[in-house]
């Protein structure tokens, strides 16, 4: 299986737990790495055949304007619900980053994988 990856996506949106963090736009940085067949659009030279990766940034950025969550893991969770129902995505790897989260660390985040390998 082949490869569409997205890699360091910035998406504001309101997320965080503390009542201050909830008033404020915060950056979240995203890396997706997507499962796709790409032969079909290679031998075509026709994006419908493949993911394209501009519509689904933009899908991503349009999840992070209309949701709002206390926690990167829900945030993370439904993005990927969302997108897998949305575009024949198989296997998808999502890291999610909150920069400045933690003083000390650049960033703090996770990362998820769902579908089939």
């Amino acid at each position: 299986m082949d490869c569409i990856f997205i890699e360091a996506l910035k998406v504001d949106t309101i997320i965080g737990v503390y009542d201050w963090e909830r008033t404020l736009h915060q950056s979240l940085s995203l890396d997706l790495e997507m499962s796709t067949d790409i032969r079909p659009a290679a031998a075509s030279d026709d994006v419908s055949l493949t993911l394209d990766y501009a519509a689904i940034s933009q899908r991503i950025q349009h999840f992070a304007d209309e949701h709002q969550f206390a926690l990167i893991e829900t945030f993370a969770e439904q993005l990927l619900d969302t997108l897998r129902h949305e575009f024949p995505i198989g296997r998808v790897k999502l890291t999610v980053r909150k920069p400045g989260a933690v003083a000390a660390a650049q960033s703090v985040g996770l990362t998820i994988i769902r579908g089939e390998a």
